[in-house]
């Protein structure tokens, strides 16, 4: 699905691509994410990076594009980089590196210590928000600073999804691109990548119950929900009809 004449939001993937800087662009991989639960007593198969690197794959093929930008929360733990985070870290990073590819992190409230790894894995890494070209790209828990010199920006961090409910009244959780505007800038946030991330349902979830101070301050009525499904990528329309559906 064509979002204007420079972005592109992959059939059926939490995948944007820009033309104008040749790059993918995903959010909130969490890599390392089983691991983890594991240690809480959860488990649950380990398939967040097969699922992601088939994706992303997939993604190549169709763009040939010559970089990737993850868009914050590449790992998952906050406060220490797990065994199992660094072994996917790793793994991730040496199939973008035989892929061809430049990786370009702009850390999210889950990356600390990522720093650490930014030389021997050659990454571009920028805490928090990163102007590249005309684009904007912050993470999504603080605001962004740098607005008045980008023509449009790009975030993560809300895992955006939505709640609508089928001929036989059973509720669906889609995962979500959310397209508006912030600051008279237009706005893409853009969907967890994330296999076991359902997301947070913008058209059900209160306002103020949401993640990132943008969305809190943004007029979330107007935005529109561009859902993936079934292997399309469709508009929904704007927050505020969804939710006047999903309260009848």
């Amino acid at each position: 699905m064509k979002l204007n004449k420079d972005i592109e939001l992959l059939d059926g993937m939490p995948i944007a691509f820009i033309k104008s800087l040749d790059a993918l662009v995903i959010a909130d991989s969490h890599l390392g994410y089983e691991g983890v639960m594991a240690k809480q007593g959860m488990l649950i198969p380990k398939v967040n990076l097969k699922k992601l690197i088939a994706s992303l794959s997939d993604a190549i093929k169709m763009t040939k594009a010559s970089k990737i930008i993850v868009n914050g929360d590449i790992k998952n733990e906050f406060s220490k980089v797990d065994q199992e985070e660094f072994n996917e870290l790793y793994d991730f990073v040496k199939f973008v590196k035989e892929k061809g590819l430049e990786l370009i992190l702009i850390k999210g409230n889950h990356d600390n210590f990522v720093e650490r790894y930014k030389e021997p894995f050659k990454l571009q890494v920028y805490r928090q928000e990163a102007l590249l070209g005309k684009y904007l790209f912050f993470h999504g828990e603080e605001l962004p600073r740098e607005i008045a010199t980008a023509e449009m920006l790009i975030m993560g961090h809300e895992h955006p999804a939505i709640g609508v409910y089928n001929e036989a009244g059973r509720k669906i959780k889609l995962r979500c691109f959310l397209y508006g505007e912030y600051e008279g800038k237009p706005l893409l946030v853009v969907p967890a990548i994330n296999y076991f991330a359902g997301g947070t349902e913008i058209n059900i979830e209160p306002k103020d119950g949401l993640l990132s101070p943008v969305l809190k301050s943004s007029d979330l009525g107007k935005m529109h929900a561009i859902a993936l499904g079934y292997g399309s990528t469709v508009d929904f329309g704007t927050i505020a009809k969804l939710r006047e559906a999903a309260h009848r």
